[in-house]
């Protein structure tokens, strides 16, 4: 009896093996060709679900999007708001392998947006999405305030540019002694110049 092939789990892990060449030997590595390599697979094999390059890209980073989405979708939510709002920032931060991981191969897809149409238009689409999620915080936070004075516009960006930032410097700066208590304590700070004591969270 043929062995049955479950067509997504497979394109699945053809994008894990092109991450993996990604954090090993950077994206300009990462070929058809130098993919199926990678799982043993014969280039024909590849290409039956990925015609050329841009598609298999394309597919790696809206495959990774989706992985954290669905985390963050299956975090324990309480209701919260300050709670909340501190398992999402947590859930982007890369505070262990596989969200180092992936961070790093964000921020080189990142680097590429630049020059190519498909993975830019990914990223704004990306960029914009974590955008509204900062956005939707902001909006429930100035709604349980008793002095509505928050900028909700300001305060998602500046909270989408805190984390982003904090991101980068890990990436790029890897090692730190302490990383995961400073990132903690400045996300903390900053949440807690939003939460004052009106705030009814």
């Amino acid at each position: 009896m043929p062995k049955i092939v479950d067509h997504n789990e497979r394109k699945e892990r053809i994008a894990e093996a092109a991450w993996r060449i990604v954090r090993r030997e950077g994206l300009d590595s990462v070929t058809v060709r130098r993919v199926a390599d990678e799982m043993g697979m014969s280039l024909g094999s590849v290409r039956h679900y990925f015609n050329t390059h841009n598609e298999l890209l394309a597919f790696c980073i809206e495959l990774l999007s989706l992985r954290v989405n669905q985390r963050i979708q299956n975090l324990p939510f309480t209701g919260e708001l300050r709670a909340d709002m501190e398992l999402v920032i947590w859930e982007l931060m890369p505070l262990d392998e596989e969200r180092l991981g992936e961070s790093e191969i964000w921020l080189a897809f990142a680097g590429r947006a630049a020059s190519d149409a498909s993975i830019r238009a990914i990223s704004i689409a990306v960029h914009e999405e974590l955008y509204a999620a900062f956005k939707g915080m902001m909006e429930r936070l100035k709604n349980r305030q008793t002095r509505s004075s928050i900028d909700v516009e300001y305060e998602a960006r500046r909270l989408h540019a805190l984390v982003d930032g904090l991101v980068v410097h890990c990436v790029t700066v890897p090692g730190k002694s302490g990383r995961e208590e400073l990132l903690m304590s400045i996300v903390t700070r900053h949440l807690d110049s939003l939460f004052d004591s009106g705030v009814q969270a």
